[in-house]
């Protein structure tokens, strides 16, 4: 007998669509343009570079426009392909609807190994696929709004903000024609860190739950707990820093491309974060012991697993022997659907990518309004927040002089009370806000359903019923 065939990315996301809609009461033409892609538009261009031409190809995938304008990010990798970017798409739909930002999805990709060029040579690139895009309002603020990927960040956000604004210059609205810029070209507090905080946000509400704590065999609090990181790129880093430094975890292994570091008493985040910066990977890191062979930490024993790199890391080849408990995707798509069964079987709890990742579209839908309304947040309420405040510490610092030795204001109150909220505090609130309405839409549906017996499937229910809703109210 043949051994069950490895789903491929796009295989895994149809598969476990599939499982959800089986559940629904949907008519099948609904199920139907729920489960299709819209389009995909795919583009050969040629850019003059060390003396001759080289052609590259890029995508840019809508899969559905029940909501406008659809958001997804751009990738740059050699693995990018017309079904990576469709399947991506399709989670972005079902990601914005979980969180209610009010997006189709889309998403984007260049097959191209952005180590291989220039700075220089690079933003040639990316403005010339920008100008593709823009031409074809696959790039608009009110159509379709990308942002950051794999291989791409603040800088490539820059270059296609500033290429749109240049082929539309009587846009007032042409900064929110992508998010993820930097913050002096019109970007947000905390997008940077925002999918990595998100992750730690999930954490958080999972463990004010005693019932899901204790179906994934585990107890107490966060404080303590044995984490390995999988990927230490920007999500993967930002996850494991806070997890660490605010919630008492600790980090005992991270996992890189030129192998892993495993320590039982705990890394610093930040020092391997600057190792990898100035010598390119964690080999010669001094303070953990390493291992050539990095796919061994993943079957590590811990307590939570994060893998945030690539999809398929785990699969049908080692499933079976990942011994962590818990799992959050913060990475798209890091469980195959094969291993996604046997995870499920063995009683591993996992978090799904849908919403476990999904922070950055969260605060890029803040940087959208933040650019469509022209003004950051916090400057008109912060210091009349502060005045507030003031008046009942006053009454306080009033009250501590008349009653004495009898009772005194704690010694950083005043401080901690005073300071109003800027621009980052607020993103933050709306983000924790967002992860824990989410988790709860999930959680209810999980622990409601005698037919639902994991969060992802409850994620799939809750957003493929809000499209449906949608499109209903369209009158499609």
């Amino acid at each position: 007998m043949r051994p069950p065939k490895e789903p491929t990315f796009r295989e895994s996301v149809d598969m476990m669509f599939n499982r959800a809609v089986a559940l629904m009461d949907l008519s099948p033409g609904l199920e139907e343009k729920i489960r299709v892609c819209n389009s995909t538009y795919t583009v050969r261009f040629g850019v003059r570079l060390r003396g001759q031409i080289f052609t590259f190809t890029g995508y840019r995938s809508n899969h559905s426009e029940h909501m406008e304008p659809v958001k997804g990010g751009i990738r740059y990798a050699l693995s990018v392909d017309q079904d990576e970017v469709e399947a991506l798409s399709a989670l972005m739909t079902f990601k914005c609807a979980l969180v209610e930002a009010p997006f189709g999805g889309s998403k984007g990709g260049l097959c191209i190994d952005p180590t291989q060029w220039e700075v220089h040579e690079l933003e040639q690139i990316t403005r010339r696929f920008a100008y593709e895009l823009i031409k074809r309002d696959l790039i608009n603020p009110s159509q379709n709004v990308p942002a950051p990927d794999m291989g791409t960040g603040e800088r490539e956000m820059a270059w296609i903000a500033d290429q749109y604004a240049r082929m539309n210059t009587t846009d007032i609205n042409a900064k929110a024609c992508v998010t993820g810029k930097p913050l002096n070209a019109g970007g947000i507090a905390g997008r940077v860190e925002a999918t990595g905080r998100g992750v730690q946000y999930a954490l958080r509400e999972f463990f004010r739950h005693p019932e899901d704590i204790k179906a994934a065999g585990l107890r107490g609090t966060l404080e303590g707990k044995k984490v390995i990181v999988q990927g230490l790129g920007n999500v993967g880093y930002h996850a494991a820093k806070f997890l660490g430094e605010e919630d008492g975890c600790k980090i005992i292994g991270i996992i890189e491309r030129d192998g892993a570091l495993f320590d039982e008493n705990g890394i610093d985040v930040e020092a391997v974060r600057q190792w990898i910066i100035k010598h390119g990977g964690v080999s010669g890191y001094p303070d953990a012991a390493h291992h050539a062979e990095g796919a061994a930490v993943l079957e590590e024993t811990c307590d939570i697993l994060i893998p945030a790199a690539m999809e398929g890391v785990i699969n049908m080849g080692n499933a079976d022997r990942i011994k962590a408990p818990l799992i959050i995707e913060a990475a798209n798509g890091p469980v195959t659907a094969g291993a996604d069964d046997i995870l499920r079987k063995k009683g591993t709890v996992i978090i799904p990518d849908m919403y476990a990742n999904a922070g950055g579209v969260t605060v890029s839908y803040f940087e959208w309004v933040k650019n469509l309304s022209k003004i950051r947040f916090g400057r008109m309420q912060r210091r009349q927040e502060e005045a507030r405040h003031e008046l009942i510490v006053k009454e306080l610092e009033r009250l501590d002089h008349y009653l004495g030795d009898s009772w005194s204001m704690t010694p950083d109150f005043k401080e901690k009370y005073l300071r109003g909220a800027g621009e980052l505090e607020l993103v933050r609130s709306g983000l924790d806000d967002t992860m824990r309405i989410a988790y709860q839409a999930m959680r209810e549906v999980w622990h409601s359903r005698d037919d639902v017996d994991d969060l992802r499937t409850a994620a799939y229910l809750v957003a493929i019923s809000k499209v449906a809703m949608s499109y209903q109210a369209k009158g499609l």
